[in-house]
């Protein structure tokens, strides 16, 4: 119940911090003056991403000797993601859990698999970061002067209370950390278990296509930031904004969702906001981009994990009967 409830907690209050001040009668009109198209486009290639997340799974069980079916994968990616919005992180459990029960895929191994997709999603981070800081350098370093707790040099931004939800944010790292170590630890304990962990997670090594893996990875992160770019397009107040701006801010927003708060609520907007502000928009029309954008993305999330709640027991009840 506790760790449930802190997360969103956590996010509530950030985002109160942010929005204290900001007219939400705004909303509307902006949202009247998208662009319909292209924020189509946009949830298209976030349900691609899982898709693909989906279908790179099925490559890392393979040479455990474990085949599920395909839909099934995707299905699980689907519920992952919305059981994340309801308790961070637990939806790499939830997933595992669900070919479990319907592929027959040992929960041990599963997650060991988890772990090493995450590992290499952490690399893809990693690149992507450095590659957005070294075109847009000095946008970066202002940006972290000013979340830091450096001389402020924009109003809006001090207004948030940049240090201190940079601050927090940081605790809430710590401590989810500590918390997931401590129950590595608890798992290690039990040796069978262990073993097939340490199976999974070495499954990599023994994949046959490589190639595969690495084209739908490098496909599964081209979707998450096209997702993201996209939205440029639906408003206007975004003319201002480059590609390497919006690899930037989709940086700035892939790292403020390991903030355990529901989908990065409130860290992701404090990152984006502050971030777009430093490009030259405006405060409100920053705010509103967060807003509209974050909580789209948040109920296409909740909308597929449903959808997929739905469609599991059903699809496979009729490959049963079949």
């Amino acid at each position: 119940m506790v760790k449930s409830v802190l997360p969103l907690l956590l996010g509530v209050v950030i985002l109160y911090w942010i929005y204290a001040e900001f007219d939400f009668s705004q909303v509307g009109g902006a949202l009247r003056n998208m662009n319909m198209f292209w924020f189509t486009v946009s949830l298209l290639f976030g349900i691609f991403s899982h898709v693909l997340r989906g279908w790179r799974w099925l490559l890392t069980l393979a040479p455990l000797g474990y085949y599920p079916r395909r839909s099934n994968c995707v299905y699980s990616i689907f519920i992952a993601y919305a059981a994340n919005l309801l308790l961070p992180r637990v939806g790499e459990v939830s997933r595992c859990v669900v070919l479990d029960r319907y592929d027959s895929v040992p929960f041990a191994q599963s997650l060991g698999t988890v772990v090493t997709e995450r590992l290499i999603d952490t690399l893809m981070v990693a690149l992507i970061t450095f590659t957005a800081v070294a075109l847009q350098w000095h946008v970066f370093y202002e940006f972290v002067k000013s979340a830091g707790g450096g001389v402020m040099s924009i109003d809006a931004v001090s207004a948030m209370g940049g240090p201190v939800v940079f601050g927090v944010s940081l605790l809430a790292v710590a401590v989810f950390l500590f918390l997931l170590l401590r129950k590595m630890s608890l798992w290690t304990k039990i040796k069978s278990f262990f073993n097939k962990f340490t199976d999974g997670m070495c499954s990599i090594a023994k994949m046959k296509r490589r190639w595969l893996f690495v084209a739908e990875t490098v496909g599964i992160w081209f979707c998450y930031f096209m997702q993201f770019y996209l939205c440029f397009f639906c408003f206007d107040f975004c003319d201002v904004l480059s590609l390497a701006a919006g690899l930037l801010l989709f940086v700035a927003g892939s790292v403020a969702v390991i903030v355990p708060t529901p989908n990065g609520a409130g860290p992701w907007h404090f990152a984006v906001i502050s971030i777009m502000i430093i490009y030259g928009v405006s405060s409100t029309d920053a705010s509103l981009f967060a807003l509209i954008v974050h909580s789209t993305q948040t109920m296409l999330v909740a909308l597929l994990g449903v959808y997929a709640l739905v469609l599991l027991p059903l699809s496979n009840r009729l490959t049963t009967k079949k």
